[in-house]
């Protein structure tokens, strides 16, 4: 019998690293890297250093800035795929690690040449070690975050109080009122909150409060990772516009246009520390998804006496790149006391433990001094999503399973076969969508398309889009080749998958196909209106039966089905089940077993940093 050949194997890997390999913990580029760097350095290299460079640059793969180097064997694969226990691995001994690495050319170079291209750092919790370019970054970050707290913008304390009582008018305790002033009062703020907890509605406050302040001769950037996140940003500020007094020219752009992305320039960015932005304010959305590279770029654009204000959900999934910031940032130790002025215009808001879901406790007081403020309130959904949510978010498995078996209507946990109820309203959705498509009703046909969503873990497999979008093809009768590039019908949805700023979609962006004046236009939300356009306009869409939770993460829907995938899946994580479980405003169907559920809970996203913690 001949077997197939794996591309994943690396047929001339060093015998040190072929174990690994072989289980899916190294993929084929991890040993090329370390390869590579290890010719390139015209020296002999431990088998050690090599394994540890691959696992550096694995780590980066998956999305660690740098490799705990106590915590080696700690990893996550899909061992189905390869059927090895990751346990029986030659793991080296840590101790051993550390040794070979201080005296390797790979940290020390060599007389053949200058190439370093790993680091090794001393922390409280252990060594780190990072791919060079990485630990320089995030050396970068801690350095300019820490020199933009030595100082404080002038505030005038009577203006401040002024427009806080304007734009909060309530006299009960308020995060986002505590928010808005941290803003005004720090160079560096960090407002984090999960879905429906007001970001965006304190980001508006916020300019209001800045453009009180300085007037009309305010710059201020608008910006977010992606073009979506943006345009949301941009229609979430316009729509506030009016009552708060807002210019009503303000955009948003992602990160990449406000830097000026540029290929040529040695920082890849017209915009860096030899030629700053000249903006006053920069406001970035989502920035749970910025990643490492793009926080440090962004740093080093920014004039020192410019505000920055960082809004995002750090509990969500984090940016595909390497880095998990927003996180990072809220867990950062702080050694700055709260502002003056910030004791002075906030004391009813400044309440230690109080019983209000509003008042913040002794420690959330004091992370006010390193600008981080988190809101707790949602508006968004129900109190038993939100409680399911934090459950998850916590880890606190015993309390999901408990929930999800209590029988309260928001929410389930349904077995893989029983597929009556998802089904059931898959059908539904389809129908209204595709009655109000029909009729020529874009509005109606919009709010459809937000109704239900299925969700999954994975692109493949049996519990991938690619399944699941069949089947409820399957389920809705769609026709035959509604997966085909140019088969368009009356209530498709569709996902568009690149930007087009001259159309203004954007790749996340959903919409519809729907019949308006004898022909098919796809319809899009653009805030309470829509945007036409014919097919042919759109670059890239594909349509849309099912999503990745990844894809989903900005939207809502009124109820959403989950697949969760086996137990064992590497993607299965405690970030990943938060995340789609808050695209729901009011039912939650997970579709899996208690055991992977449980899996799940347990298990967090170790994105390796040193960001949160000292390094030497």
């Amino acid at each position: 019998m001949s077997i197939e050949p794996d591309n994943r194997i690396v047929q001339r890997a060093h015998p040190a690293l072929v174990p690994f390999n072989l289980a899916g913990v190294l993929s084929a580029a991890d040993i090329h890297v370390a390869q590579t760097l290890a010719t390139l350095s015209r020296t002999e290299i431990e088998p050690t250093v090599l394994l540890a460079a691959a696992l550096a640059v694995r780590a980066v793969r998956l999305g660690s800035v740098c490799v705990e180097v106590d915590r080696l064997s700690e990893v996550a694969v899909d061992t189905e795929e390869f059927g090895i226990d990751l346990s029986t691995l030659p793991w080296p001994d840590p101790a051993e690690v550390v040794a070979a690495l201080t005296k390797s050319p790979f940290l020390m170079g060599a007389d053949s040449g200058p190439l370093r291209p790993l680091h090794l750092a001393k922390t409280p919790e252990g060594p780190l070690l990072y791919l060079r370019r990485y630990f320089l970054q995030e050396q970068r970050i801690r350095e300019l975050l820490d020199e933009r707290a030595r100082s404080h913008p002038s505030v005038e304390v009577g203006k401040l109080t002024t427009g806080l009582a304007r734009h909060f008018p309530d006299a009960a305790p308020d995060r986002q009122r505590v928010a808005a002033a941290l803003a005004t009062a720090g160079w560096t703020t960090v407002i984090a909150g999960g879905p429906g907890t007001g970001k965006t509605h304190t980001v508006a406050r916020v300019l209001a409060l800045m453009f009180d302040e300085y007037g009309p001769q305010l710059r201020v950037a608008l910006a977010a990772p992606t073009g979506r996140a943006a345009a949301q940003l941009e229609e979430s500020v316009r729509s506030q516009a009016g009552a708060l007094g807002l210019p009503e020219h303000l955009t948003a752009t992602t990160l990449h246009r406000l830097l000026g992305w540029k290929p040529g320039n040695r920082s890849r960015f017209a915009h860096d520390a030899n030629n700053r932005l000249p903006h006053d304010l920069v406001v970035v959305d989502e920035t749970s998804m910025v990643s490492l590279t793009m926080m440090s770029r962004l740093l080093d654009a920014l004039r020192p006496h410019s505000r920055l204000v960082l809004v995002g959900d750090p509990d969500q999934l984090a940016s595909v790149d390497a880095g998990a910031v927003l996180a990072d940032l809220v867990a950062r130790p702080v050694s700055q006391p709260i502002h003056p002025v910030l004791e002075e215009v906030l004391a009813p808001d400044l309440v230690e433990d109080a019983a209000d879901d509003d008042a913040l406790t002794t420690d959330e007081r004091d992370r006010l001094g390193g600008g981080v403020i988190r809101l707790t309130k949602v508006r968004r959904f129900g109190e038993q999503i939100k409680r399911l949510a934090s459950a998850v978010r916590e880890g606190d498995s015993d309390l999901v399973i408990e929930l999800l078996g209590a029988g309260h209507p928001e929410f389930e946990l349904v077995d893989p076969d029983d597929l009556t109820g998802v089904r059931d309203e898959t059908v539904t959705a389809a129908a209204r969508l595709g009655e109000a498509a029909a009729a020529g009703d874009p509005r109606s046909a919009l709010e459809g398309l937000q109704t239900h969503r299925l969700l999954c873990a994975h692109r493949e497999g049996s519990s991938g889009v690619e399944f699941w979008s069949r089947l409820a093809m399957e389920w809705i009768d769609a026709p035959a080749d509604a997966l085909d590039a140019g088969s368009w019908y009356p209530g498709q949805p569709l996902l568009v998958t690149a930007n087009d700023y001259d159309t203004g979609i954007f790749n996340g962006d959903t919409g519809v196909v729907v019949r308006t004046e004898g022909r098919l236009m796809v319809a899009f939300a653009r805030g309470s209106s829509w945007k036409l356009l014919h097919p042919s306009q759109l670059v890239a869409a594909v349509p849309v039966y099912a999503m990745t939770i990844h894809r989903s993460q900005g939207s809502q829907y009124e109820s959403v089905s989950v697949v969760i995938p086996p137990e064992r899946s590497a993607l299965l994580t405690r970030e990943l089940l938060y995340t789609a479980i808050t695209r729901a405003s009011r039912h939650v169907r997970l579709i899996g077993t208690e055991a992977a559920v449980r899996a799940g809970v347990d298990r967090k996203v170790l994105r390796a940093s040193g960001l949160r913690t000292q390094v030497s």
